[in-house]
Protein backbone atom coordinates (compact mmCIF):
# COMPACT_ATOMS: atom_id res chain seq x y z
CA UNK A 1 0.00 0.00 0.00
CA UNK A 2 1.12 3.52 -0.80
CA UNK A 3 -0.63 6.60 0.59
CA UNK A 4 -0.32 10.02 -1.06
CA UNK A 5 -2.12 12.89 0.65
CA UNK A 6 -1.95 16.66 0.68
CA UNK A 7 -3.93 19.84 0.24
CA UNK A 8 -5.87 20.64 -2.87
CA UNK A 9 -3.69 21.65 -5.85
CA UNK A 10 -0.55 20.17 -4.30
CA UNK A 11 -0.10 17.84 -7.28
CA UNK A 12 -0.87 14.56 -5.52
CA UNK A 13 -3.05 13.15 -8.32
CA UNK A 14 -0.29 13.48 -10.91
CA UNK A 15 2.17 11.91 -8.49
CA UNK A 16 -0.19 9.01 -7.76
CA UNK A 17 -0.54 8.38 -11.50
CA UNK A 18 3.22 8.19 -11.86
CA UNK A 19 3.48 5.87 -8.88
CA UNK A 20 0.76 3.57 -10.19
CA UNK A 21 2.46 3.26 -13.56
CA UNK A 22 5.82 2.66 -11.92
CA UNK A 23 4.76 -0.10 -9.53
CA UNK A 24 1.94 -1.65 -11.54
CA UNK A 25 -0.74 -0.24 -9.29
CA UNK A 26 -4.26 1.11 -9.19
CA UNK A 27 -5.55 4.22 -7.43
CA UNK A 28 -8.14 4.28 -4.65
CA UNK A 29 -9.56 7.79 -4.31
CA UNK A 30 -9.71 9.25 -0.80
CA UNK A 31 -11.75 12.31 -1.77
CA UNK A 32 -15.18 12.93 -0.25
CA UNK A 33 -16.54 14.79 -3.29
CA UNK A 34 -15.14 12.69 -6.13
CA UNK A 35 -17.45 9.87 -5.03
CA UNK A 36 -20.41 11.77 -6.51
CA UNK A 37 -21.42 11.30 -10.13
CA UNK A 38 -21.71 14.53 -12.10
CA UNK A 39 -19.22 16.45 -9.96
CA UNK A 40 -16.28 16.30 -12.35
CA UNK A 41 -14.88 19.75 -13.06
CA UNK A 42 -15.22 21.18 -9.58
CA UNK A 43 -13.57 18.18 -7.92
CA UNK A 44 -10.68 17.89 -10.43
CA UNK A 45 -11.69 14.29 -10.99
CA UNK A 46 -9.39 12.07 -13.05
CA UNK A 47 -10.04 12.45 -16.76
CA UNK A 48 -11.01 9.65 -19.12
CA UNK A 49 -7.48 9.60 -20.49
CA UNK A 50 -6.00 9.26 -16.99
CA UNK A 51 -8.42 6.48 -16.12
CA UNK A 52 -7.44 4.66 -19.30
CA UNK A 53 -3.80 4.76 -18.19
CA UNK A 54 -4.44 3.70 -14.60
CA UNK A 55 -7.52 2.10 -13.11
CA UNK A 56 -9.23 4.28 -10.49
CA UNK A 57 -11.54 3.14 -7.71
CA UNK A 58 -14.17 4.99 -5.64
CA UNK A 59 -14.94 7.59 -8.28
CA UNK A 60 -18.62 8.09 -9.26
CA UNK A 61 -19.91 5.55 -6.73
CA UNK A 62 -22.79 7.69 -5.41
CA UNK A 63 -25.58 9.77 -6.91
CA UNK A 64 -25.23 13.45 -6.01
CA UNK A 65 -28.49 13.38 -4.05
CA UNK A 66 -27.67 10.44 -1.80
CA UNK A 67 -25.81 10.50 1.52
CA UNK A 68 -22.24 9.28 1.64
CA UNK A 69 -20.11 9.02 4.76
CA UNK A 70 -16.75 7.72 5.96
CA UNK A 71 -18.23 4.37 6.96
CA UNK A 72 -19.43 3.73 3.43
CA UNK A 73 -16.09 4.87 2.02
CA UNK A 74 -14.21 2.52 4.36
CA UNK A 75 -16.28 -0.45 3.29
CA UNK A 76 -15.83 0.30 -0.40
CA UNK A 77 -12.12 1.01 0.05
CA UNK A 78 -11.53 -2.30 1.81
CA UNK A 79 -13.36 -4.13 -0.97
CA UNK A 80 -11.37 -2.29 -3.65
CA UNK A 81 -8.11 -3.02 -1.86
CA UNK A 82 -8.92 -6.73 -1.56
CA UNK A 83 -9.77 -6.81 -5.27
CA UNK A 84 -6.54 -5.05 -6.24
CA UNK A 85 -4.42 -7.25 -4.01
CA UNK A 86 -6.19 -10.37 -5.25
CA UNK A 87 -5.10 -9.56 -8.78
CA UNK A 88 -1.49 -9.08 -7.72
CA UNK A 89 -1.54 -5.31 -8.10
CA UNK A 90 -0.45 -2.49 -5.78
CA UNK A 91 -2.94 -0.06 -4.21
CA UNK A 92 -2.16 3.67 -4.16
CA UNK A 93 -4.50 5.67 -1.94
CA UNK A 94 -4.67 9.30 -3.04
CA UNK A 95 -6.72 12.22 -1.74
CA UNK A 96 -7.11 15.06 0.66
CA UNK A 97 -9.99 13.91 2.87
CA UNK A 98 -8.23 13.35 6.16
CA UNK A 99 -11.18 11.56 7.75
CA UNK A 100 -10.92 8.80 5.16
CA UNK A 101 -7.24 8.22 5.93
CA UNK A 102 -8.09 8.23 9.64
CA UNK A 103 -10.84 5.66 9.07
CA UNK A 104 -8.40 3.40 7.21
CA UNK A 105 -5.72 3.64 9.90
CA UNK A 106 -7.81 3.98 13.07
CA UNK A 107 -11.29 2.71 12.23
CA UNK A 108 -14.45 4.67 12.98
CA UNK A 109 -16.08 5.48 16.30
CA UNK A 110 -19.72 4.92 17.04
CA UNK A 111 -21.68 7.71 15.36
CA UNK A 112 -23.57 10.23 17.45
CA UNK A 113 -27.24 9.22 17.34
CA UNK A 114 -29.83 11.55 15.87
CA UNK A 115 -31.30 13.80 18.54
CA UNK A 116 -33.84 16.27 17.19
CA UNK A 117 -34.06 18.22 20.45
CA UNK A 118 -30.29 18.61 20.73
CA UNK A 119 -30.02 19.59 17.07
CA UNK A 120 -32.70 22.26 17.51
CA UNK A 121 -30.99 23.58 20.64
CA UNK A 122 -27.62 23.83 18.92
CA UNK A 123 -29.04 25.41 15.79
CA UNK A 124 -30.65 28.12 17.93
CA UNK A 125 -27.32 29.16 19.43
CA UNK A 126 -25.00 31.75 17.85
CA UNK A 127 -22.26 30.26 15.73
CA UNK A 128 -19.63 31.98 17.88
CA UNK A 129 -20.83 30.12 20.99
CA UNK A 130 -20.76 26.80 19.19
CA UNK A 131 -17.19 27.43 18.08
CA UNK A 132 -16.11 28.22 21.63
CA UNK A 133 -17.60 24.93 22.83
CA UNK A 134 -16.07 22.98 19.96
CA UNK A 135 -12.63 24.43 20.66
CA UNK A 136 -12.88 23.36 24.28
CA UNK A 137 -14.18 19.86 23.55
CA UNK A 138 -12.26 18.97 20.36
CA UNK A 139 -9.37 21.34 19.58
CA UNK A 140 -8.16 19.29 16.61
CA UNK A 141 -11.57 19.34 14.95
CA UNK A 142 -11.91 23.05 15.71
CA UNK A 143 -8.59 23.74 13.98
CA UNK A 144 -9.59 21.99 10.75
CA UNK A 145 -13.33 22.65 10.40
CA UNK A 146 -14.91 25.24 8.11
CA UNK A 147 -15.92 27.72 10.82
CA UNK A 148 -18.24 29.57 8.46
CA UNK A 149 -20.40 26.49 7.87
CA UNK A 150 -23.03 26.32 10.67
CA UNK A 151 -24.26 22.88 9.61
CA UNK A 152 -20.82 21.31 10.01
CA UNK A 153 -20.13 23.14 13.26
CA UNK A 154 -23.41 21.95 14.77
CA UNK A 155 -22.64 18.36 13.77
CA UNK A 156 -19.12 18.60 15.18
CA UNK A 157 -20.46 19.79 18.54
CA UNK A 158 -23.00 16.94 18.53
CA UNK A 159 -20.23 14.42 18.00
CA UNK A 160 -17.97 16.04 20.61
CA UNK A 161 -20.72 15.92 23.22
CA UNK A 162 -21.54 12.31 22.42
CA UNK A 163 -17.93 11.19 22.73
CA UNK A 164 -17.55 13.02 26.03
CA UNK A 165 -20.44 11.11 27.59
CA UNK A 166 -20.02 7.72 25.88
CA UNK A 167 -16.43 7.02 24.86
CA UNK A 168 -16.55 3.78 22.89
CA UNK A 169 -14.06 1.78 20.86
CA UNK A 170 -14.19 1.88 17.07
CA UNK A 171 -17.23 0.04 15.73
CA UNK A 172 -15.58 -0.27 12.32
CA UNK A 173 -12.02 -1.54 12.71
CA UNK A 174 -9.08 -0.15 10.77
CA UNK A 175 -7.82 -1.95 7.71
CA UNK A 176 -5.61 -4.97 8.29
CA UNK A 177 -1.95 -4.05 8.13
CA UNK A 178 -2.64 -0.32 7.98
CA UNK A 179 -0.27 0.53 10.81
CA UNK A 180 2.62 -0.88 8.79
CA UNK A 181 2.16 1.75 6.09
CA UNK A 182 3.20 5.40 5.80
CA UNK A 183 1.12 8.36 4.70
CA UNK A 184 3.22 10.72 2.61
CA UNK A 185 1.80 14.24 2.64
CA UNK A 186 2.90 16.61 -0.11
CA UNK A 187 3.45 20.24 0.79
CA UNK A 188 4.52 23.25 -1.23
CA UNK A 189 5.74 26.73 -0.29
CA UNK A 190 2.79 28.95 0.61
CA UNK A 191 3.16 31.36 -2.31
CA UNK A 192 3.48 28.54 -4.82
CA UNK A 193 0.44 26.68 -3.50
CA UNK A 194 -1.67 29.85 -3.68
CA UNK A 195 -0.66 30.35 -7.32
CA UNK A 196 -1.48 26.74 -8.13
CA UNK A 197 -4.90 27.12 -6.49
CA UNK A 198 -5.63 30.29 -8.48
CA UNK A 199 -4.60 28.60 -11.72
CA UNK A 200 -6.74 25.56 -10.95
CA UNK A 201 -9.82 27.65 -10.13
CA UNK A 202 -9.45 29.70 -13.32
CA UNK A 203 -9.18 26.48 -15.32
CA UNK A 204 -12.30 25.03 -13.70
CA UNK A 205 -14.37 28.04 -14.70
CA UNK A 206 -12.96 27.95 -18.24
CA UNK A 207 -13.81 24.27 -18.51
CA UNK A 208 -17.43 24.85 -17.51
CA UNK A 209 -17.92 24.78 -13.75
CA UNK A 210 -20.90 27.14 -14.02
CA UNK A 211 -22.54 24.95 -16.66
CA UNK A 212 -21.85 21.78 -14.68
CA UNK A 213 -23.46 23.30 -11.58
CA UNK A 214 -26.46 24.53 -13.56
CA UNK A 215 -26.95 21.05 -15.01
CA UNK A 216 -26.99 19.55 -11.50
CA UNK A 217 -29.62 22.06 -10.41
CA UNK A 218 -31.67 21.50 -13.55
CA UNK A 219 -31.58 17.76 -12.82
CA UNK A 220 -33.34 18.48 -9.54
CA UNK A 221 -30.43 18.44 -7.12
CA UNK A 222 -31.32 20.69 -4.20
CA UNK A 223 -28.73 23.27 -3.29
CA UNK A 224 -28.78 22.07 0.32
CA UNK A 225 -27.46 18.64 -0.68
CA UNK A 226 -23.97 17.71 0.47
CA UNK A 227 -22.69 17.51 -3.10
CA UNK A 228 -23.56 21.15 -3.78
CA UNK A 229 -22.07 22.29 -0.48
CA UNK A 230 -18.59 21.54 -1.85
CA UNK A 231 -16.31 24.51 -2.41
CA UNK A 232 -16.83 25.86 -5.87
CA UNK A 233 -20.31 24.44 -6.34
CA UNK A 234 -21.78 26.30 -3.37
CA UNK A 235 -20.40 29.64 -4.59
CA UNK A 236 -21.59 29.01 -8.16
CA UNK A 237 -25.08 28.17 -6.87
CA UNK A 238 -25.08 31.53 -5.09
CA UNK A 239 -23.93 33.20 -8.31
CA UNK A 240 -26.72 31.55 -10.30
CA UNK A 241 -29.34 32.81 -7.88
CA UNK A 242 -27.95 36.35 -8.24
CA UNK A 243 -25.96 36.79 -5.05
CA UNK A 244 -22.79 38.00 -6.83
CA UNK A 245 -21.36 38.42 -10.30
CA UNK A 246 -19.04 35.92 -11.95
CA UNK A 247 -15.79 37.77 -11.28
CA UNK A 248 -16.58 38.04 -7.58
CA UNK A 249 -17.55 34.36 -7.54
CA UNK A 250 -14.24 33.28 -9.05
CA UNK A 251 -12.36 35.38 -6.50
CA UNK A 252 -14.41 33.92 -3.64
CA UNK A 253 -13.79 30.34 -4.79
CA UNK A 254 -10.05 31.05 -4.81
CA UNK A 255 -10.22 32.38 -1.26
CA UNK A 256 -12.36 29.49 0.01
CA UNK A 257 -10.11 26.94 -1.68
CA UNK A 258 -7.02 28.45 -0.06
CA UNK A 259 -8.71 28.41 3.35
CA UNK A 260 -9.67 24.79 2.77
CA UNK A 261 -6.10 23.87 1.83
CA UNK A 262 -4.86 25.38 5.09
CA UNK A 263 -7.42 23.35 7.05
CA UNK A 264 -6.28 20.20 5.27
CA UNK A 265 -2.68 20.88 6.27
CA UNK A 266 -3.73 21.53 9.86
CA UNK A 267 -5.66 18.27 9.96
CA UNK A 268 -2.72 16.16 8.81
CA UNK A 269 -0.43 17.89 11.29
CA UNK A 270 -2.58 16.88 14.26
CA UNK A 271 -4.54 13.73 13.46
CA UNK A 272 -2.16 11.10 12.10
CA UNK A 273 1.56 10.28 12.02
CA UNK A 274 2.67 11.20 8.52
CA UNK A 275 5.80 11.86 6.51
CA UNK A 276 5.94 15.35 5.01
CA UNK A 277 7.52 15.79 1.61
CA UNK A 278 8.27 19.31 0.41
CA UNK A 279 8.02 19.96 -3.34
CA UNK A 280 9.98 22.92 -4.62
CA UNK A 281 9.47 24.82 -7.85
CA UNK A 282 8.96 22.95 -11.09
CA UNK A 283 9.79 19.45 -9.90
CA UNK A 284 8.25 16.90 -12.29
CA UNK A 285 5.63 14.49 -10.93
CA UNK A 286 7.90 11.59 -11.90
CA UNK A 287 10.66 12.93 -9.65
CA UNK A 288 8.23 13.48 -6.80
CA UNK A 289 6.86 9.96 -7.27
CA UNK A 290 10.37 8.56 -6.84
CA UNK A 291 10.79 10.51 -3.59
CA UNK A 292 7.35 9.45 -2.35
CA UNK A 293 8.27 5.82 -2.95
CA UNK A 294 11.53 6.20 -1.05
CA UNK A 295 9.81 8.03 1.82
CA UNK A 296 7.18 5.31 2.07
CA UNK A 297 9.88 2.66 2.29
CA UNK A 298 11.79 4.60 4.96
CA UNK A 299 8.76 5.09 7.21
CA UNK A 300 7.46 8.14 9.11
CA UNK A 301 9.80 10.99 9.99
CA UNK A 302 10.14 12.02 13.65
CA UNK A 303 7.58 14.59 14.80
CA UNK A 304 8.29 18.07 13.51
CA UNK A 305 10.67 16.92 10.75
CA UNK A 306 10.36 17.37 7.01
CA UNK A 307 11.92 15.79 4.00
CA UNK A 308 13.27 18.56 1.81
CA UNK A 309 12.81 19.23 -1.87
CA UNK A 310 16.22 17.74 -2.64
CA UNK A 311 15.60 14.61 -4.75
CA UNK A 312 18.87 13.18 -3.47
Amino acid sequence: MLFVAGPTASGKSAVALELAQRVGGEIISADSMQVFRGLDIGTAKATGEERSRVRHHLLDVAAPDEPFDAARWLGLAKAAFDDIRGRGRAAIFCGGTGLYFSAWFKGLDAPAPADAALRAELESRPLEELLVELQARDPARFASIDRCNPRRVVRAVEIARFRATRPEPAILPPAAGATQSTIVVLERPTAELRVRIDVRVDRMFREGLVEETRALLDAGLGRERTALQAIGYRQVVEHLRGDRDLAATVALVKTKTWQFARRQMTWFRHQLPVTWLTIEGGEAPSATAERVFRAAMEGPMPAGCRRSGDPG
